[in-house]
């Protein structure tokens, strides 16, 4: 597909357990300004609601508070965990999000990852995706601002609709959650929306990518809709540095407590295998942790593998510490982006340009300035014209 791709963050976030978790969330909001100020298209925050690591119990608060200090990034929730709410009530808080952050804001919509908080809500862990399929449905329907009536055996909607049109027409922007499974696939086609693909990189997710897509594309064309790969985003993880001895080394900081959280407590499939994780990672082609050309081959399998997506997500990690993390966003934004830009870069055409004509032109910089000197001369006389430069004049006929 052609276009320019677009850069975001999904931002869970993955905090270890020895960190100050008040000093962890502000960090996060610092990096919504990093991000920002880097131009970045968008953030997206996680809700957990257990299991120690990935803190934020309510992205809508994360996206008040970033879009304050924020100007032009888009923010959003990846995922709000539908079947944790009520349908009018996450619609409702969206809708008010999108006045407040005059359309910034996202809604990304999933089951729910972690077991674990299910459990807490006595919540079917099997009926997960069949609460998000039809919580999806009537969220897509009370942003374009429908009236629905609707009962089920978790929630009743009566005559029920958000009570302020979104700022945004036709309603926000929103986008379901894609792993291996299908579900996300269904709902996005269903309803003619986005998808987000966690995991992207990973081995079965990454080899779901064209199927995934396929699925939405024929399940929307079935129920009279479209979808746009412009309105994919794809997960992977990466953590540049000027070289890849370098980027190893700096992510030795971190990265072992956070493939330890990912295989033994909150049990997703993204931190490969077993023994070293650095060297799993690599060898799956899962992340980069490398230069930023490595980043830009990993976006070009990524596009192949697809057949073409419209953002790039980095997943946010702690991988190394805040300096080192900081400079890899920045890298990114300086080295990368511009890398993967289909469009011809004028700079470079301009630079081959002058490079070619450069002979050509420094002779005609020179004679010009000959003859000024020369014009000097013949009105002023020599006597405050450096010999050198005397001598360098062409004889006069």
């Amino acid at each position: 597909m052609s276009g320019k791709l677009r850069f975001g963050v999904f931002c869970g976030p993955h905090h270890p357990l020895n960190e100050n978790p008040t000093l962890a969330l502000q960090r996060d909001l610092e990096l919504a300004e990093h991000l920002d100020n880097l131009g970045y298209d968008e953030i997206w925050y996680g809700e957990h609601h257990s299991a120690g690591w990935e803190l934020i119990a309510s992205p809508e608060l994360m996206i008040a508070a970033a879009a304050e200090r924020t100007k032009r990034i888009k923010l959003g929730s990846a995922v709000s965990s539908v079947p944790y709410h009520h349908p009018l009530m996450l619609a409702e808080r969206f809708s008010q999000l999108d006045h407040m952050t005059r359309g910034r804001v996202m809604l990304g919509m999933g089951p729910g990852s972690l077991a674990s908080d299910a459990k807490m809500m006595g919540i079917e862990v099997s009926k997960q995706r069949d609460m998000m399929d039809q919580a999806v449905d009537v969220l897509v329907r009370l942003m374009s601002g429908e009236t629905v009536t609707e009962k089920t055996d978790w929630y009743t909607l009566d005559n029920a609709r958000i009570h302020m049109t979104p700022y945004t027409r036709p309603h926000i922007e929103m986008i379901t959650a894609s792993t291996v499974s299908p579900t996300g696939s269904r709902a996005a086609g269903r309803n003619g929306i986005g998808m987000l693909s966690f995991g992207a990189t990973s081995g079965g997710a990454f080899d779901a990518l064209a199927a995934n897509w396929n699925i939405a594309e024929e399940i929307a064309a079935a129920n009279g809709k479209t979808v746009d790969r412009a309105n994919w985003r794809l997960v992977a993880p990466m953590h540049i540095a000027p070289t890849r001895e370098q980027a190893r080394e700096e992510v030795k900081f971190g990265i072992e407590a956070w493939a330890d959280y990912l295989r033994e407590v909150a049990a997703l499939p993204i931190a490969p295998g077993s023994g070293d994780i650095i060297d799993a990672l690599l060898s799956s082609n899962m992340a980069v942790i490398g230069t930023p050309e490595d980043a830009v081959a990993q976006i070009r399998r990524l596009q192949q593998q697809s057949g073409g997506f419209g953002t790039l997500v980095l997943f946010a990690h702690h991988w190394a510490d805040t300096a080192e993390t900081k400079r890899s966003y920045e890298m990114f934004a300086r080295f990368v982006m511009p890398m993967v830009d289909d469009a011809t870069d004028n700079r470079v055409v301009s630079e081959a340009e002058c490079r070619a004509a450069r002979p050509e032109l420094a002779g005609q910089i020179g004679k010009a300035i000959q003859d000024r000197i020369q014009r000097h001369i013949d009105e002023r006389g020599a006597k405050d014209i450096s010999p050198d430069l005397i001598a360098a004049l062409p004889e006069r006929k």
